[in-house]
């Protein structure tokens, strides 16, 4: 049986904002499996600093399953994953990525599809989400409006933006904060014009509210009937988080950052909301996905896989969210740069909004060499 002998982490340029940190572990038989690890460091964009942190981390997990077999992922889970619950996001990315790519390589040593692997696959397409946010510019009515009524054009029949990033902080002006609601408001009404009635806008808050402003934002945006009304407040505020959803009429979604079934579960316990989106990269890897999903099925809680990332964070995505029964939609950040979809052999595909689950072993993927190097 093959070992796990090294791995790489591969930085990808994407723009001056997003470097996508790609993963990969090697056998000693010159085999092959794939995570990411990106979006560890918040949204300023990632250092050479930051990187060289990740790196780091990412070698003391490895060490862990070094001179293992790839298939040992419930071994490297076991001695590995108190730290990465204990260290904060940038730990839990780095654990996460390298299950990741442990479960790529599992499906290439068995022959099958990572999902068969997970219990088997639910479906052979995804719906898909348009995150416009990245390639929203400018970030006004018309920037938004425009980079909706692309994303449409193309099939998605779902598109998400952010129109309250840079709000004011806690404390300003009043004049300040309402202005900045005022603009948010109108980017959602533009959105909402350009694609018409039967595109499913979301809204994510980022977290820039409190319980009042929250549910006032919400009251204003009731006629433009999105599809959910993500993060608010911080989703660790559960009891905040449920007294906005006890306040309005759309439905909430958020857990982006949160790890592990015991992050999710206040959530979803609680009644305070309707959609959780653990993130493949941050909330534990695959496996916990699928537990974590299976928590909220039984507390009627759907699951949309957050996933504002690179191609490879799609990949993993794509082959756990196949395998879960209680699964919504998938996020994909839209837009951004023209050459995503050659990073990856076979290239990255969307059709009508949708994505087709691979028959091949593992993820289905590999990197396209040329294209990635020229990006580092």
């Amino acid at each position: 049986m093959a070992v796990l002998t090294r791995f790489e982490l591969l930085p990808v340029r994407a723009t001056s904002r997003t470097v996508w940190l790609f993963v990969r572990l090697w056998t000693d038989d010159g085999l092959s499996g794939l995570g990411e690890a990106s979006d560890a460091f918040g949204f300023a964009g990632t250092s050479a600093e930051q990187i060289e942190r990740m790196r780091v981390e990412l070698a003391g997990f490895f060490e862990v399953i070094r001179g293992r077999s790839p298939l040992d992922v419930d071994f490297y889970r076991a001695q590995a994953m108190d730290k990465a619950r204990a260290n904060g996001l940038v730990a839990a990315t780095a654990f996460s990525a390298i299950e990741q790519a442990l479960w790529d390589l599992s499906g290439k040593v068995r022959g099958v599809p990572t999902y068969e692997l997970l219990g088997g696959g639910l479906r052979d397409r995804l719906e898909v989400y348009a995150n416009i946010n990245r390639a929203s510019l400018p970030r006004t009515p018309d920037g938004f409006a425009d980079t909706a009524r692309r994303a449409a054009a193309e099939g998605f029949e779902a598109v998400k933006l952010a129109p309250f990033d840079g709000f004011p902080k806690p404390g300003s002006p009043a004049a300040e904060i309402q202005a900045a609601v005022d603009l948010g408001i109108r980017s959602l009404a533009a959105v909402r014009e350009a694609v018409g009635k039967d595109v499913a806008v979301m809204v994510d808050c980022h977290s820039f509210f409190d319980v009042e402003l929250a549910a006032d934002v919400a009251k204003r945006v009731e006629p433009l009937d999105l599809a959910w009304y993500e993060e608010p407040v911080p989703p660790e505020e559960v009891e905040k988080t449920k007294q906005i959803a006890d306040r309005i009429l759309q439905p909430i979604a958020g857990g982006e950052l949160l790890f592990g079934v015991e992050g999710f579960a206040p959530l979803c316990r609680s009644g305070a909301v309707d959609v959780i989106m653990p993130d493949v990269k941050h909330c534990g890897g695959l496996l916990e996905l699928v537990r974590i999903a299976e928590m909220a099925h039984a507390n009627r809680v759907a699951v949309a896989p957050h996933n504002p990332s690179g191609p490879v964070s799609t990949a993993a995505s794509v082959a756990v969210s196949a395998a879960i029964g209680n699964f919504k939609l998938l996020e994909v950040q839209w837009g951004e740069v023209d050459w995503r979809p050659d990073t990856l052999v076979p290239r990255e595909l969307f059709v009508d909004g949708s994505i087709n689950v691979p028959k091949r072993p593992g993820f289905g993927i590999e990197l396209n060499e040329a294209v990635v190097a020229a990006r580092r």
